[in-house]
């Protein structure tokens, strides 16, 4: 079964974020409204809404390092995750965990950043050699 996943969540400020999703990220932007606007996620849609984003803590154990739960993101194969992480550091995005490797020459071998968009909702991209090796063990 193909399926897309589907995120709504809420921004405070739909131009700043059309400017990071589009802009920095490389999302093409879908329909929109006075207060809301849709975005191609990496194949998926995101629905930004004004209003108040979800609360996160760092709660989220990531090898030494907590991370904010709860975060969406995406998964990309290498090439394109170093692309993006390129576009990140030259936008001189703040990384809540920079782009590094996890878990290296070990089953499940990838790479993560952690970032959070300008209202404040974090991200995380995997990158992965293989898309096949996502739930390797």
């Amino acid at each position: 079964m193909k399926s897309l996943f589907h995120l709504a969540f809420n921004v405070t400020n739909l131009d700043e974020a059309r400017r990071f999703y589009g802009g920095v990220l490389g999302c093409a932007e879908g329909r929109a409204s006075a207060t809301w606007v849709d975005f191609d996620f990496f194949g998926h849609q995101l629905s930004l809404h004004l209003g108040e984003p979800f609360t996160t803590q760092r709660t989220g154990h990531v090898g030494e390092h907590l991370v904010p739960m709860p975060h969406f993101g995406v998964v990309l194969a290498l090439p394109d995750w170093q692309a993006l992480a390129g576009r990140l550091q030259a936008a001189k995005t703040t990384f809540l965990l920079a782009p590094q490797v996890r878990f290296e020459g070990q089953p499940g071998e990838q790479w993560t950043m952690f970032f959070c968009d300008p209202c404040g909702n974090p991200i995380e991209v995997k990158g992965l050699r293989s898309l096949d090796t996502l739930y390797a063990a």
